[in-house]
């Protein structure tokens, strides 16, 4: 082969300008592009609407159980406010029957008021806490009296001065407790 039959065959990848303009050629690429896939512009439209319906179809599954989640929080948590105005009215009862002799009559009434009352509103989810010798959670408790006390470890709740409580699984009221200091740490930690 000589030189110039490699410049004839050269010349055959020449591509001819035919006058189209690149919107003209940009076009005629989607079409083939569409046609290679299979598809016709109203099945890409098609498509196109299939996927918004699918998409619509999840927002609306994900806004129909987050609704029902939310319905049942409110229900279960629906009565929060009227069991804590009733919170000091339990502390009320509590005092009473530490003051109270507890062979007399006076005591058996009040201490049966006082269970009925406190299982109504265990059936609702009130949980008491009251705990002593547990380690100090600050989630749950209330420091409101720090004790040196060398016979315990350090952060132990010694003594619940006032009962804590919780709705299911929600803090209502912290615990006071009585909080021992000065002892060894638990567990090798450091003191706060």
């Amino acid at each position: 082969m000589s030189e110039n039959d490699n410049d004839t065959n050269d010349d055959a990848y020449v591509i001819e300008d035919t006058g189209e303009s690149v919107a003209d050629i940009e076009q005629e690429m989607e079409a083939a592009a569409q046609q290679a896939a299979g598809a016709t512009p109203a099945a890409a439209q098609n498509d196109d609407f299939r996927d918004r319906y699918v998409r619509t179809l999840a927002d609306f599954e994900n806004f129909r159980k987050r609704s029902e989640r939310e319905k049942a929080d409110f229900q279960r948590y629906a009565l929060a406010s009227v069991i804590r105005d009733l919170l000091p009215v339990l502390d009320n009862f509590d005092r009473a029957l530490e003051h109270a002799d507890e062979g007399d009559e006076f005591h058996k009434g009040v201490s049966l008021i006082y269970k009925q009352l406190f299982e109504v509103l265990q059936r609702h989810g009130l949980k008491p806490i009251t705990e002593s010798g547990v380690r100090f959670d600050p989630n749950f408790h209330e420091a409101v009296i720090r004790e040196e006390d060398p016979s315990v470890p350090s952060h132990t709740v010694t003594a619940v001065l006032q009962k804590g409580y919780f709705l299911h699984d929600r803090l209502l009221r912290p615990a006071m407790v009585k909080v021992a200091v000065g002892g060894p740490e638990e567990n090798g930690s450091s003191g706060n």
